[in-house]
């Protein structure tokens, strides 16, 4: 690795990255048709800064947030030396797009994306760089056509650059997104990815790239296929009720919104991934047979969804 990287590596990067955010926020006031996107440019006092986007109140979406940022710092924050202790005491820059759209159709999934880079450097040696990101699915009222859907779309943006790529990454994200004290997966998977680095900057970069490219196809045509499909108070509020998961997630589990809060980012923007409106209610468990009780028995556990094993 060129220790010039920064000069060259990152403005590439960022080029896609918000391009990438741009592509997306048009697609999404598009399939909306209703709401627009709101701009917050913002400054890192320690280094860096990025854009928010936040569409609320949509005909579609409740809140969808597409964030753009770059930060860097003399010292890598916690959460991103965990399972990387060699890395403590480097300094950093790192670089991304997140996004969770929150619909408020009950029958449109809620989704989540994220691609980034980060570099760590220290006085005296190489650099060490690496992208990460996927893109995951949480329906409360799932169709099977759906899911399998979105998998061969993450299988294709993966499978020009290996075939382990997809079984690997799908298997991360079954992990990654998986509430332990609930004993269940956060939804129905997709990929997730870290530390990649090892093909190369150039394959990595392009198999990140495909991986942000891929998720427009994945979702739009999900939402267009069920944004007029009727629904209740009864659908509602179990959408409500099941938005806590996502909450209890990315407080106690995601990485990002660690690294964002431990490295002084922006706490507005690491938070708009938290839907509007939430409820938890005590000891609820869904009727037996009920549409409520398919998602817990059919599509909260990792699951083979293209049937590549059988």
């Amino acid at each position: 690795m060129q220790t010039d990287h920064k000069e060259q590596q990152l403005p590439q990067v960022q080029a896609f990255l918000q391009q990438l955010q741009d592509q997306i926020c048009q697609a999404l006031q598009q399939a909306d048709g209703g709401a627009t996107f709101i701009e917050d440019a913002w400054q890192r006092p320690e280094g860096g800064g990025g854009r928010s986007r936040v569409l609320t109140g949509g005909a579609v979406f409740e809140q969808a947030g597409v964030n753009y940022s770059h930060v860097y710092g003399a010292q890598m924050p916690a959460s991103a030396t965990a399972h990387r202790p060699e890395l403590a005491g480097r300094s950093f820059h790192a670089c991304g797009v997140s996004l969770v759209i929150h619909p408020l159709n009950p029958f449109i999934p809620t989704t989540h994306a994220n691609v980034r880079f980060f570099i760590a450097e220290k006085a005296g040696e190489e650099p060490v760089w690496w992208f990460g990101g996927g893109f995951d699915l949480t329906p409360f009222y799932p169709f099977e056509e759906d899911v399998v859907h979105w998998h061969q779309v993450a299988k294709a943006a993966c499978d020009p650059f290996g075939e382990q790529y997809y079984p690997d990454y799908k298997k991360w994200c079954d992990e990654y997104f998986y509430l332990k004290h609930r004993a269940e997966t956060r939804g129905v998977g997709g990929l997730f990815f870290d530390d990649l680095n090892e093909p190369g900057f150039e394959q990595s970069f392009a198999l990140m790239r495909s991986i942000g490219e891929a998720f427009l196809p994945a979702y739009l045509p999900l939402v267009e296929k069920r944004k007029e499909t009727p629904y209740g108070e009864r659908e509602r509020q179990f959408q409500l009720y099941r938005r806590g998961r996502y909450v209890e997630f990315n407080l106690v589990y995601d990485r990002g919104t660690l690294f964002g809060l431990q490295s002084g980012g922006r706490t507005e923007s690491i938070l708009m991934s938290m839907p509007p409106l939430v409820c938890w209610q005590y000891g609820y468990q869904p009727e037996p047979g009920s549409p409520e009780f398919l998602l817990y028995d059919r599509y909260l556990k990792p699951q083979d969804w293209l049937g590549l094993n059988n």
